[in-house]
């Protein structure tokens, strides 16, 4: 079974650039403490590092 993630947004998107703001989208995130559960592959691995400073991530 592949490992799971749950990532957080932790800071606000407000200030920041459109391509940050879209990868935090395709996340499934909108709201400041709000989290979702995704795969662990290499694509979400990508988009977690790119918006690295506005998220937590714990493996599930």
């Amino acid at each position: 079974m592949a490992n799971k993630l749950e990532i957080t947004l932790t800071r606000s998107l407000i200030g920041r650039k459109q391509d940050q703001r879209d990868t935090v989208k395709a996340l499934g995130l909108n709201k400041i403490r709000q989290t979702v559960v995704l795969e662990d592959t290499p694509a979400v691995r990508g988009m977690v590092n790119k918006v690295s400073h506005l998220v937590s991530v714990n493996e599930a």
